[in-house]
Formats: C-alpha cells, structure tokens, sequence
C-alpha cells in the first residue's frame, strides 16, 4: 500500500516539495476526510489504493488538484469547480474583501443590490451573498455550464443569487435596460489575460482551464472593462461601487480608462503579493 510521504514525493516531478505536500493534504482532507493526526497514524495506507492512484495519475498528468476533487477553497467557503470554470483564487477572495471593507457605498445591515458579472463558479457572488443575506445578488455569465455550477455552489450554500446568462460584450439588450432597479455594487473579475502572454504561464491553466474565461486579444486588452465600465456608469446608484481585478501589468491604464469614463475615486490597489490587482470606483 502507498504511504503518505510516497504519495507527496511522487508528486515533486511537477510540484515543489511545499506545493507537494499542501497538494497531497488536500487530497487526504477533501477526498478522504483524514485529518493530519489520521496521516500520522497511518491512515493513508488503508485507503482504496486503486482511487489513490488514479488521483495521483491525473495530478501527474498536470490536471490542477481542485479539478481532481471537484472542491476548491475561497475563503471561508468550499466551491465545487470543473473545466468549465476557472479555479478560485486567493486574490480574487481579496476582491470580495475591498466590497466589504468600502465605507460610505455599502453597509452591512443595509438591503442593497449586488452584480457580479462574469460569475464563473460564481464565488463572488455567494460570497457576498452570504455576508449580505439581505441583500439582492445578481450573477451574469456567457457560459450555460458556469451558471450551472454556479447555481449548484449558491445551493450548496443556502444563499440566494439571481443567475442570468448575459455575454456583456454583446448585450445590448440588457446594457440599454432602463427598467432595472440600479445597483449599489457591480463587481467583476474578467479575462484579463494578454494572448501573448501565454507563453509564461504554467501548463496546468494552459492545458485545462476554460481560455473564454481568461484572455483577451493583445491589441484590445481592456475590452471587458471599457464595457462593464459604460455600463456602470448607467446602472450604479450615485455614488455606487465598482470593483474589480484586473491584469497587474495594465493597472495604471485601466485606472486611467475609467477616470476618463467619468468614474471617481478611482483607486488601484494592491494584492498580498504586492501586485497591481484591483481597481475600485465610485459612479
């Protein structure tokens, strides 16, 4: 039977040995529900040798471990992912942070309306559903598939969040919509990824997570937020909040595109890796 540091150490051909061993945890605690101390004991060599094996094939061939188990973490919460997604990450929990801690736009105890657009596992949206249970949360995403896991995670939750299957690049018909309630927030993490800069990133999101959901042509990078921003601009309350991630190589011009739209406050800040990665802005 395989042991525990066998698995973690199989695993240093495409993983550091701190990525390894976090891997590794991951798999025990998610797909086998053992606890470090039922490591220690041994545990892992009871398990069903042939599905810890198939596991470590599929994370071998560089398939990301939260699509392995179906289960990624974002913050307090456990969403379940699939190819059809992309995987949450720790930056994009930030985001839904800076919504939290902004002063004079929102307030927790206040009954409010919230976008997400580009929903994808839709996160963000039942992350801030679940701080604001009063409020009302819309989610919009092109893909029929997200807003399937989406809906599924908002279940999984309790929380309650409005999906929509909305292209904002092509919806004219909603984007010219004057007969919505406004919103007091529009929050959004969209593609943001250059074409051209695929050649730097790991095979692993290259090879199995959704390209829809991360690039935008090189010669038109900030597509997505010149429309999220025009729309913005018409669907915010007063003094409404935008935020957003953005490409940490392209903060100062974003920031300077929505300045120009006619945004306020328009503020870039940092992620807890000291990159340029969010923008907020007040209509």
């Amino acid at each position: 039977m395989m042991t525990y540091d066998e698995f973690w150490q199989s695993l240093l051909n495409i993983y550091s040995a701190r990525e390894a061993k976090a891997v590794a945890r991951f798999v025990m605690e998610v797909g086998f529900c053992l606890t470090m101390t039922d490591i220690v004991c041994g545990k892992v060599e009871t398990l069903d040798e042939e599905r810890l094996k198939e596991i470590q094939r599929r994370l071998l061939a560089g398939e990301p471990v939260q699509y392995v188990l179906g289960q990624a973490d974002f913050g307090p919460h456990r969403f379940h992912v699939a190819p059809g997604v992309l995987i949450p990450r720790p930056e994009t929990y930030e985001l839904c942070q800076l919504v939290s801690l902004s002063k004079g736009t929102w307030n927790m105890r206040q009954k409010g309306r919230i976008l997400d657009i580009g929903t994808g596992s839709g996160c963000i949206a039942c992350t801030l559903a679940a701080a604001w249970p009063e409020a009302e949360v819309t989610a919009w995403d092109i893909s029929a598939e997200a807003l399937r896991i989406a809906e599924g995670n908002a279940n999984q939750l309790g929380v309650n969040v409005i999906f929509e299957q909305v292209d904002i690049l092509n919806a004219r018909h909603v984007i010219s919509d004057t007969q919505r309630p406004p919103f007091d927030v529009i929050v959004s993490n969209p593609p943001y990824v250059c074409a051209s800069e695929k050649t730097s990133m790991e095979p692993h999101v290259l090879d199995f997570e959704p390209a829809l959901a991360l690039f935008v042509p090189d010669d038109d990078p900030l597509c997505f937020y010149r429309v999220i921003g025009r729309y913005a601009l018409q669907a915010l309350k007063s003094d409404g909040l935008l935020a957003l991630e953005i490409n940490a190589a392209l903060g100062e011009a974003t920031k300077g595109l929505l300045a120009e739209m006619g945004f306020t406050r328009v503020e870039l800040k940092k992620d807890q890796f000291g990159k340029d990665r969010f923008i907020t802005a007040q209509r």
